[in-house]
């Protein structure tokens, strides 16, 4: 297949980009490196079947002779360190960039897929978090920027798919954790490898009783390229069902960098959520899916990619 790959310089979208090359697949990276890095994607620039192209998804994208079969609309910023200071960029990159990847999908006759996010149920009154779940989310809220753009991007390829038969693909990632995520990502994983490593304080939110269920990318990718093959419209939540406290990842990552460091306890931000898992019996029975790596295995191997980054 011909793929096209936006946000692909992303920590998911190379990881994506990297499993459809291993595949077989032609891809087609765009990322305008905004959070995204040519680092992510070095290794993969010298396979003859992949091809990167900086471009920002709000612009038009002119790929006139260009035969697309599959569109996998990653490209947004999802930290919310990173989307609280460019709210404007993130909003259209989920609203003015989806529609025009979808504008794509038509002029190509291609399937999409849009990465939604677990943001979409908001501060959950529903738990563990179904895809009939509403949410409960706050539109004006300092987080809305990403949540109410990734909710729209649902709505609006729905719309598309409704009025012009799009065939499309809508999967609500829940958190993931890998290599090469950034250091300075800012979400619970990345703070809490580099304190460790760097034997400094692990700030922790709030009393460290908020859950989150982290699920490892190499299974999250397998989700969507799943997603991709099947005949299902979604949403469909890919996110690892088993759930911990952030208090109780901090003290296993602490124990597996064999860290000095102590934990501090800040006021925990607005509107971040208390309680985050997904129910994935939708994913199981129609995709045939779910998370296998487990997550102490999943952290080794992150741990260790952290650690050759700080040391470089």
């Amino acid at each position: 297949m011909k793929c096209l790959v936006t946000g692909g310089a992303g920590f998911i979208g190379s990881h994506l980009c990297e499993r459809l090359l291993k595949d077989g697949h032609d891809v087609l990276c765009i990322d305008n490196l905004g959070s995204g890095s040519l680092k992510n994607i070095e290794h993969l620039r010298k396979n003859k079947r992949f091809r990167f192209k900086k471009h920002d998804v709000i612009k038009r994208l002119d790929l006139k002779n260009a035969k697309i079969d599959w569109i996998f609309h990653l490209a947004s910023r999802a930290s919310p360190i990173d989307y609280q200071e460019y709210p404007v960029e993130t909003a259209l990159a989920n609203s003015v960039g989806t529609d025009r990847m979808a504008k794509l999908a038509l002029a190509k006759n291609a399937k999409i897929l849009f990465s939604s996010t677990s943001e979409a149920y908001g501060e959950p009154k529903e738990h563990p978090q179904k895809e009939s779940y509403f949410g409960n989310v706050n539109p004006v809220g300092i987080r809305s920027c990403y949540d109410e753009s990734k909710r729209f991007g649902e709505a609006l390829l729905m719309a598309y798919h409704r009025k012009h038969r799009l065939d499309v693909k809508i999967v609500r990632i829940f958190n993931t954790y890998g290599p090469r995520m950034r250091i300075d990502d800012g979400r619970v994983i990345p703070n809490f490898i580099t304190q460790c490593l760097k034997n400094k304080p692990i700030t922790i939110y709030g009393n460290g009783s908020q859950t989150r269920s982290f699920c490892y990318v190499d299974d999250l990718v397998d989700g969507i390229v799943k997603m991709m093959k099947s005949k299902e419209i979604g949403p469909k939540n890919l996110g690892n069902p088993k759930e911990l406290t952030v208090l109780e990842a901090a003290k296993l990552i602490k124990k597996l960098t064999n860290s000095k460091s102590e934990f501090i306890f800040k006021e925990l931000p607005v509107d971040d959520p208390t309680r985050r898992q997904p129910d994935i019996s939708r994913a199981r029975e129609f995709l045939s899916w779910e998370p296998r790596v487990e997550f102490e295995e999943g952290l080794g191997k992150t741990i260790a990619w952290f650690k050759e980054q700080i040391e470089r």
